[in-house]
């Protein structure tokens, strides 16, 4: 079964929503700077809310690994890395906590997929790449450029996922899952409706 996992958590709307629709895994934009970051204040009431079988993932963008470590690491299921963290920052958070560690990969081709791959992390998460962006940018990766790539850790499908294009984007990936933000947005916020048309649709594809 193909794992779910709704980003961008900022409101207690948002947890209410994802409560009922129930995915596996809530993401909470944790560094600064960003459109849906959230402080640390607002992320411990709203993960307080969150269903405990929801896994909760920090999204962190360089961000100091003292920082992760100190205030969140002991909230978090999982921590995702999503800027230019290398082999020594991911080491020195797995050996200082307990969470699974994710890398996004801003993907121009199979090789950096694979180069990711070679990083001692527990999974992947593909995204499309933007030069100007670390993510959010709804844009969809080349689905081929995944298909021809060697792949030896569970990744998940992220960027531009929408209810039209998924089930084709899991038949052809078949991911470990897939990551949803403004695809399940409307006027900028979550959308329940949306969270719940979008989690139906891909449980129906597998």
């Amino acid at each position: 079964m193909t794992k779910i996992k709704i980003c961008g958590m900022r409101r207690a709307d948002d947890i209410l929503y994802v409560n009922k629709c129930r995915p596996d895994y809530a993401g909470f934009i944790l560094s600064p700077g960003f459109k849906r970051t959230v402080d640390l204040e607002t992320f411990r009431q709203l993960q307080e809310r969150l269903d405990k079988c929801i896994k909760r993932v920090g999204v962190f963008v360089n961000e100091p690994p003292e920082n992760i470590l100190r205030y969140y690491a002991e909230t978090l299921d999982v921590i995702q890395l999503h800027g230019d963290e290398n082999r020594d920052y991911i080491s020195k958070l797995s050996k200082e906590c307990d969470c699974e560690i994710w890398k996004a990969v801003r993907t121009k081709t199979s090789a950096d997929i694979e180069a990711a791959c070679l990083l001692p992390v527990h999974k992947l998460v593909i995204d499309s790449y933007s030069q100007s962006q670390y993510g959010g940018t709804g844009k969809q990766v080349d689905l081929e450029i995944i298909r021809q790539a060697k792949i030896t850790k569970p990744v998940f499908l992220a960027g531009g996922l929408n209810v039209k294009n998924i089930a084709e984007a899991i038949s052809q990936v078949k991911p470990y899952g897939v990551d949803f933000s403004s695809s399940v947005e409307t006027d900028g916020f979550k959308d329940e409706q949306k969270i719940c048309e979008i989690i139906a649709a891909v449980r129906n594809s597998n």
